[in-house]
């Protein structure tokens, strides 16, 4: 049974950082994406790592300010972000893809998260 959830979202000042954990269990996954959605606004992709590792992928408005990273003896992926605007407030969601390997695209993946909110105060 693949269990998939996120955590680790919160309130924070325009400036501020936050660090969101996925776990995901039950099936081996080829990758683990976050996306997030605005209020009002389709949801998008953030970044994606590969479970493996060695392979990662940025949107262009987090380069630079947020980065992944995996515990697989947790199995676990973290998203540290970091020098947040008030244009990153969204719930957040972390999927896993079983074979496209860190891939952008919201329909290549088979499992989703609830998602967490994450809000930046200005």
């Amino acid at each position: 049974q693949v269990q998939l959830g996120e955590s680790g979202g919160g309130l924070v000042q325009a400036g501020g950082s936050l660090r969101l954990s996925c776990v995901a269990s039950g099936r081996t996954f080829s990758s683990i994406g976050w996306f997030r959605q605005a209020p009002g606004k389709a949801r998008e992709f953030v970044s994606a790592i590969s479970w493996s590792g060695g392979r990662w992928r940025y949107a262009d408005s987090v380069k630079g300010r947020f980065t992944l990273s995996r515990d697989n003896a947790k199995n676990t992926v973290y998203l540290q972000m970091n020098s947040l605007k008030p244009e990153d407030t969204a719930v957040y969601y972390c999927a896993a893809d079983l074979t496209n390997g860190v891939t952008p695209l919201e329909r290549e993946y088979d499992y989703w998260g609830q998602g967490t909110q994450v809000t930046v105060s200005s």
